[in-house]
């Protein structure tokens, strides 16, 4: 077994973990759900995220195979009846990053304020559907292999495990209960992280059969350009075995924000964002020699391109990691080394206080980790999944995304692409040239255009391309973490996803009387944002968002207690970040 964890950045798991041992919780209900996996839960107190106390929340385990136990938080649709609303999982990306980034920073019921309080969410995508949040693959979050005591050496990064829950003063304050960094018990790959994923879907569709009864979504993001497609083809080629003591899970639509979906196109769209044509908010920071310098590492002879093509000629993972690491080091990172932004969010110097952090010290606190059955600390990021990808090259290979995002619309499966313009990371020029891709063989993309997106406070938060039932948006003035920056925007997006409505107006429907429909407007979406929004200089920690005025608002206030650090999150998670 693995006894030592090498992090690429020592403050991801020092600043999430709190210096104390999980006690084994207790209280669960245990059951086994569909395709024979065992499950345990209980039922979350209100008032740890979801503030009414007519709404349900539980949480738990699904124990996909021996030492490998998958975490889930659930919560109610709200001001309807659960059991005929839509079930929606949300998994976020990395791979590596747990989904209660999701939860807590985006879409979920709830967020933490600077004061460690919980706050209300009234654009919670569970007013439009059950919502199911799933830390993967095993490691990821609350997720665990074994819990065991230990603590992290400042100077080498290194997990050290220790013989009992008792902290050597030489620890300082990293000493928790963690999850063993054993590579053997999580996945490796897109495709090696599906059969848990469908195994903890069927685990939790056996325990509360009642909330999975009116069709299934899927809805992710980052890495998520990778997760999407495969795990959900992989869910119907499950369908399709007619497994004995398995369901049937009805795929509905499939929602992506800001995604990694092909290297090669979108290691092209850095120099895109950031160089020519260049970003909508009239920055780029690159001088010429610089620009040239990451022209070069693209196209020159044996750098970035050359490398991803060889690894998509091979297949060998030694290829399609060293290309994917050249890549990183060589293109990406040219952004982090020479502009000192937020690959996230342009618009913001880092260290960025957006989306809120604060979050992460919350789930480490006692009450909250006996109240949602938690095994061990949290982390929002584990290299040790990261870095177990890494050796496969995954981030480096297309994975079949795109023939599986054509072969689910061929199924009748709603696709709907979605992407912050501030974001450089997954960046929506990227975004835009995968969606082109993708609807090549699609019956009316290469007729339809850009139209404004509509929504219910009047404000023209973006631009919709649609064909049928496959769309691209693009979300002006937002960063990766849509839901965060855009929350009307992206819940009536997502609402309408759900219903099959077109996503710019939700006024139709994908077929019409037989013929398909398509947005008619321009064939590029050209709005400038322009540099108003830009910072100049670093936020502090204690300031809020204004999804208003789309920046920095006003301090928070009111709370208890002396506020929170407000650590962020480390550009690098390990090798590399898809949230």
């Amino acid at each position: 077994m693995l006894l030592a964890l090498v992090l690429g950045s020592i403050g991801v798991l020092v600043q999430d973990a709190r210096a104390q041992f999980v006690a084994t919780p207790t209280g669960f209900t245990e059951t086994v759900g569909h395709a024979g996996v065992p499950v345990r839960y209980k039922q979350v107190p209100t008032g740890i995220c979801e503030l009414d106390p007519n709404v349900k929340s539980f949480s738990g385990y699904a124990d996909v195979a021996k030492d490998q136990h998958i975490f889930f938080w659930f919560f109610e649709a709200r001001n309807q009846d659960p059991t005929t609303a839509p079930l929606t999982v949300w998994i976020n990306g990395g791979p590596g990053s747990s989904s209660m980034i999701g939860l807590f920073q985006e879409l979920g019921p709830c967020g933490v304020d600077y004061f460690g309080n919980v706050y209300n969410n009234p654009y919670s995508w569970s007013n439009a559907s059950n919502l199911l949040f799933i830390d993967q693959p095993t490691q990821v979050g609350h997720s665990y292999s074994v819990p065991v005591p230990g603590y992290v050496d400042p100077k080498s990064g290194s997990l050290i495990l220790l013989p009992n829950n008792t902290c050597p003063d030489y620890a300082g304050d990293s000493c928790g209960t963690y999850s063993l960094p054993d590579p053997t018990l999580t996945a490796n790959s897109t495709a090696n992280a599906a059969p848990n994923f469908w195994k903890t879907l069927q685990g939790f569709m056996g325990a509360f059969p009642q909330y999975a009864r009116n069709g299934f979504h899927f809805t992710s993001e980052s890495y998520g350009g990778h997760y999407g497609p495969v795990f959900n083809a992989y869910i119907e080629e499950q369908n399709a075995k007619d497994i004995p003591g398995a369901v049937n899970i009805s795929l509905q639509s499939v929602m992506i924000g800001n995604g990694w979906y092909d290297p090669i196109i979108q290691y092209q769209a850095y120099y895109n964002f950031t160089v020519w044509p260049g970003n909508t908010y009239d920055y780029s920071g690159f001088n010429s020699s610089q620009a040239a310098q990451l022209y070069n590492n693209l196209y020159g002879p044996g750098n970035c391109i050359d490398r991803l093509q060889a690894c998509k000629a091979s297949g060998s993972n030694a290829i399609c990691g060293s290309a994917d690491t050249f890549c990183a080091n060589n293109v990406e990172n040219l952004y982090d080394i020479y502009l000192g932004r937020d690959e996230y969010d342009m618009r913001e110097l880092m260290p960025d206080p957006f989306p809120y952090e604060f979050y992460t010290d919350y789930l480490n606190t006692p009450a909250v980790q006996e109240a949602i059955g938690a095994f061990v600390n949290f982390t929002e990021y584990t290299d040790a999944v990261g870095t177990n990808f890494g050796y496969t090259g995954d981030d480096g290979r297309e994975v079949g995304t795109i023939e599986d995002i054509r072969a689910l619309l061929g199924a009748g499966v709603t696709v709907a692409l979605y992407a912050g313009d501030a974001d450089y990371n997954c960046n929506w020029l990227g975004g835009e040239a995968v969606a082109d891709e993708v609807g090549k063989e699609i019956e009316g993309w290469n007729v339809a255009g850009y139209v404004n997106l509509t929504t219910s406070d009047g404000i023209v938060h973006g631009q919709v391309k649609q064909a049928g039932r496959f769309s691209f948006t693009r979300v002006y003035e937002s960063g990766h973490e849509v839901p965060f920056y855009q929350p009307v925007a992206s819940l009536e997006m997502f609402d309408r996803v759900v219903k099959g409505l077109d996503v710019a107006t939700g006024r139709y429907r994908a077929t019409v009387g037989g013929k398909c429909f398509h947005t008619k407007g321009e064939k590029r979406s050209t709005y400038r944002e322009g540099n108003a929004t830009v910072q100049w200089s670093v936020v502090p920690t204690n300031v809020t968002y204004d999804t208003v005025k789309n920046g920095p608002g006003g301090l928070w206030v009111g709370g208890e207690g002396e506020g929170k650090s407000g650590k962020r999150r480390s550009l690098k998670m390990g090798r590399k970040g898809r949230l």
